[in-house]
């Protein structure tokens, strides 16, 4: 179902609605805007929710740069970004942030008879490919990895996001900390100067143009790579160790981090140590104003809450990892503290 939504309309919005008997229940509506990343989630929770509750989630995937700037202008409830804020700029904005899940992130290619997690790359070969140092697939770097693999003669296309996004600030953090010329030239964050390439809107638009251009490459969140059977690659991590993308890996990134220590939940999950750890992991956060009045955020509250004790069995079925109980109490008291919602 997903996968006809994303790929045959590209749609980066999706209001979600059903068609149900809402009489015991007062008829309301929220809306989010943000991460293309967490949309897949949001968009299962809310479906599942509006079942339940009759409550309308309208969320809008623009990207997480186009969230970051909906909730600090006040024209949606929640924005949500894979790029955590800092807490200067929560404050100055009056904003606060707390994570959703975490997740992962890979390339993907689209390389005539290489299979999904049959071509091998590791952090500083990927760098060097969107620097544009690297340009052909038969690259001796690339074939140092891939001594077994036949790779083609053809030319690299490199496949970056167009718009703001939390996706891109997560693969750039990445790459920052394996390339120290990509950390002087390019760095990290929702939107940067690429080197080279051609760009997409959203994980959906990278996704799409790797599907349709032979010998390209790009990355998007894990979600998408399953739901469109997409040709993934297996990386080296920071231990050294080849790992495959999966949940359990992510979930070892983050075994790293404590998210209950991290002022306004503010952590990175990129190139972690551990043999187990996937090297670009991450997670995305829901944002919300204290200054909206409570008859808004409570209900954002409420179907977050919702999503941490029911929706929890959706976020692994599509590949994101659930936070852990003392994550989600802490989510609770930041609430309480912050908004004075329980």
């Amino acid at each position: 179902m997903w996968n006809k939504v994303i790929m045959k309309a590209g749609v980066l919005a999706l209001v979600v609605a059903t068609t149900i008997s809402i009489s015991a229940f007062a008829a309301q509506t929220l809306t989010g805007a943000g991460s293309t990343w967490v949309y897949p989630l949001i968009a299962k929770w809310a479906v599942a929710y509006q079942k339940k509750t009759g409550v309308q989630v309208n969320y809008q995937a623009i990207g997480s740069g186009g969230g970051i700037k909906q909730i600090t202008s006040g024209t949606v409830a929640f924005g949500a970004s894979d790029m955590p804020l800092k807490h200067d700029d929560l404050m100055k904005n009056k904003l606060i942030q707390f994570p959703t899940a975490i997740a992962g992130e890979d390339l993907v290619v689209n390389l005539p008879g290489i299979r999904p997690g049959e071509l091998i790359l590791s952090g500083q070969v990927v760098a060097d490919i969107y620097l544009a140092h690297i340009t052909k697939w038969n690259d001796p770097a690339i074939q140092k990895l891939n001594p077994h693999v036949k790779l083609p003669d053809m030319a690299i296309t490199v496949v970056h996001r167009s718009d703001g996004s939390g996706t891109t600030f997560t693969f750039a953090n990445y790459l920052s900390k394996i390339s120290p010329e990509w950390a002087e030239k390019v760095g990290a964050n929702t939107s940067i100067n690429w080197p080279t390439g051609v760009g997409g809107k959203g994980n959906p638009g990278v996704a799409a143009y790797v599907q349709q251009i032979r010998g390209s490459i790009g990355y998007v969140e894990y979600a998408y790579i399953t739901e469109n059977h997409l040709t993934w690659v297996r990386m080296y991590n920071k231990a050294g160790k080849l790992v495959s993308p999966t949940l359990k890996s992510f979930q070892a990134a983050a075994a790293n981090v404590d998210f209950t220590k991290a002022q306004d939940f503010y952590v990175i999950l990129t190139d972690q140590p551990g043999d187990a750890s996937w090297p670009i992991s991450g997670g995305t956060w829901e944002i919300m104003r204290t200054d909206m009045p409570k008859s808004t955020n409570e209900p954002v509250i409420r179907f977050f809450s919702w999503g941490y004790e029911h929706g929890q069995k959706m976020a692994e079925e599509l590949g994101y990892g659930p936070l852990p109980k003392s994550t989600v109490d802490a989510i609770r008291a930041y609430w309480k503290k912050n908004l004075g919602i329980e």
